[in-house]
């Protein structure tokens, strides 16, 4: 069960962070925004292979997983188990987007680097700043695990991480993921960014509260495989 949970998420986070960067910052040939993109979708494989990759060997792709049972590397049922974990990842991603962009657009930046959020967009807000913070802190607990961590490139797959992150994050709140680098320019700024700030306290709080929780349970060695 936690290498479908592993794959669901792996796939989630793909669909979320590539897709999203592509919403967020538009696609247009031979413009930058198509390297953010690209890299977007690239530092997510980093990120979850790091992540999950001692646990489900992550695929977070039918066609992967399709190579591997063509490889006999799996049985035929476990592979249709990662598929529809897959796919089911991928709605759930974007959902995630969906609701993003129907919640709010682009939240304004700050002189100071201070995050803040727009008139009408503090769900926006809230929820980008859970879901982002659950995807990096996930990567942090996976990576450094003692037992399925990345050893001496956890450190590389943590800084790959809040790189992606931070490319689709930016447009909606400026990226906080970090209760403390939010507090410090919040109180230089004043004004909106010091009225906001709770929000950039609570919702990294409570993204790392259910990274934990959805952490121990994938890295759970008496749990069903």
């Amino acid at each position: 069960m936690k290498k479908l949970l592993a794959e669901a998420l792996g796939t989630m986070v793909l669909v979320l962070m590539g897709c999203g960067s592509a919403v967020f910052f538009g696609c247009e040939t031979g413009s930058a925004q198509v390297l953010a993109v690209a890299f977007a979708f690239g530092l997510s494989v980093v990120a979850m292979a790091y992540a999950i990759g001692g646990i489900s060997g992550c695929h977070i792709n039918p066609a992967i997983t399709l190579g591997v049972w063509l490889s006999k590397r799996m049985k035929g049922s476990e592979a249709i188990s990662y598929m529809i974990a897959q796919c089911i990842g991928a709605i759930v991603g974007s959902g995630i987007i969906a609701v993003l962009t129907s919640t709010g657009s682009y939240g304004p930046s700050t002189a100071t680097g201070a995050n803040s959020f727009g008139d009408g967009q503090m769900v926006q807000a809230l929820i980008a700043e859970i879901v982002f913070t659950f995807v990096f802190v996930l990567v942090v607990l996976g990576s450094t695990d003692s037992k399925k961590g990345a050893g001496n490139f956890a450190g590389l797959a943590i800084g790959l991480s809040l790189v992606l992150v931070h490319i689709v994050c930016i447009p909606i709140t400026g990226t906080s993921v970090n209760p403390a680098r939010s507090l410090g320019p919040a109180l230089f700024a004043g004004g909106l960014p010091l009225e906001q700030l709770w929000l950039f306290i609570v919702a990294p709080m409570v993204g790392a509260a259910l990274s934990a929780g959805v952490w121990k349970v994938l890295s759970c060695d008496k749990c069903e495989e």
